[in-house]
């Protein structure tokens, strides 16, 4: 904790904030030369830097979102299959810093925000549910513009919402990380609907491009961990990231999760391959420069406007995974996130919709009816 603590500069409560659990809890962490109470956020002129927006890691700040807290994965974007996915954001900014990080595509706030009113949150699903959703088999995930567990230690919002889900059994909660921060939940009672997600890279991604992030050995032991306490997991190998050694060295994640866990533990994992905005080059190479794999790819524009590998070399990629994953056990649940139905029918010679097995993950009828609430 105290190394948490430790990384930020200061933390700004918003007065609106104040009585919040959240900002009580704070205050008690940080000492108080290290908290102010405002009126409003400092604001950075226009854009952020490069170096506004790493500072922006080290300072918090907690006030209420005053919008719609869910919402679709933005993988639900025409010409991309969908899984299925939607998301509830409780902050935004995240205090790891990977190169490729999209975040970087549209921050422009000097400050990593915390929301304080996570019972907001709830009441929209209690609404969701209350709507006739309750048996519905929703995936909702709290990973899109923070990290779900870096920062949990400080929020523990981890046990309110699997609390919440508890009253929720036909729904999944997934909490998807870089970290290893999983001690403060293990002991929280659960309805065994909430899966501890890990995106994951060889560890030589992981030191050249995934900087303050736990170390591939320390997700793994923190899934350990979780197996141990009844909860399910899941692994996205996300971005996957072309490098001279990439067959090597992703053949050599797969089968060290192959040889630690089961299918059995797993209800799905993803694979995924390295895109991002136009508008972010810039930015990865002015924090990064050019010594990264990321700001020295050969991209084009796909039809969602990111940038992307060429799709043959896309699909290589994806084959070698899921054929390596497949050649220890058939079993392995496996799909492709944010790629066309084209690429789908090259990769695995059928649609995700025409398969049984993903028949939960990418029925339409789900999104639907979320929708309509």
């Amino acid at each position: 904790m105290q190394e948490l603590v430790a990384k930020f500069e200061h933390v700004y409560i918003d007065q609106t904030a104040v009585g919040s659990s959240l900002a009580r809890r704070l205050r008690e962490l940080f000492p108080d030369d290290r908290v102010s109470v405002v009126e409003a956020p400092p604001l950075a002129a226009g854009e952020l830097s490069a170096r506004e927006f790493s500072r922006s890691k080290r300072l918090l700040y907690v006030t209420p979102f005053k919008g719609k807290f869910f919402k679709r994965c933005p993988g639900s974007r025409p010409g991309l299959s969908c899984c299925n996915y939607f998301v509830l954001n409780w902050g935004l900014q995240c205090d790891m810093n990977c190169s490729y990080c999209y975040l970087q595509s549209f921050i422009n706030t000097p400050m990593l925000t915390i929301y304080s009113n996570l019972d907001d949150a709830l009441n929209e699903l209690r609404e969701i549910g209350e709507a006739g959703l309750k048996a519905q088999a929703l995936r909702v995930g709290t990973g899109e513009t923070v990290d779900s567990l870096s920062l949990d230690p400080l929020t523990l919002y981890s046990q309110t919402l699997i609390e919440f889900f508890r009253d929720y059994p036909a729904w999944t909660l997934e909490f998807k990380t870089k970290s290893n921060k999983v001690d403060q939940f293990l002991n929280s009672p659960h309805a065994g609907n909430v899966v501890v997600s890990w995106s994951v890279n060889p560890q030589h991604i992981v030191e050249r491009e995934e900087h303050g992030t736990a170390s591939l050995s320390e997700r793994l032991e923190a899934a350990h961990k979780c197996v141990g306490h009844g909860y399910r997991l899941a692994f996205h190998i996300d971005p996957m990231i072309w490098h001279p050694e990439w067959r090597e060295n992703y053949g050599a994640l797969v089968d060290e999760i192959a040889a630690r866990f089961t299918p059995e533990q797993l209800p799905y994992m993803s694979v995924g391959a390295l895109r991002f905005q136009p508008e972010q080059r810039a930015m990865m190479r002015e924090r990064f420069g050019l010594n990264s794999y990321v700001t020295q790819a050969e991209t084009f524009s796909g039809r969602d406007g990111k940038l992307r590998y060429d799709a043959a070399v896309r699909q290589e990629m994806f084959q070698f995974v899921l054929q390596r994953f497949h050649a220890h056990n058939p079993a392995w649940r496996l799909f492709m996130c944010m790629e066309s139905p084209e690429t789908w029918l090259k990769v695995a010679g059928t649609s995700p919709f025409k398969q049984p097995h993903m028949h939960d993950l990418f029925d339409p009828k789900v999104v639907r009816a979320a929708e309509a609430t």
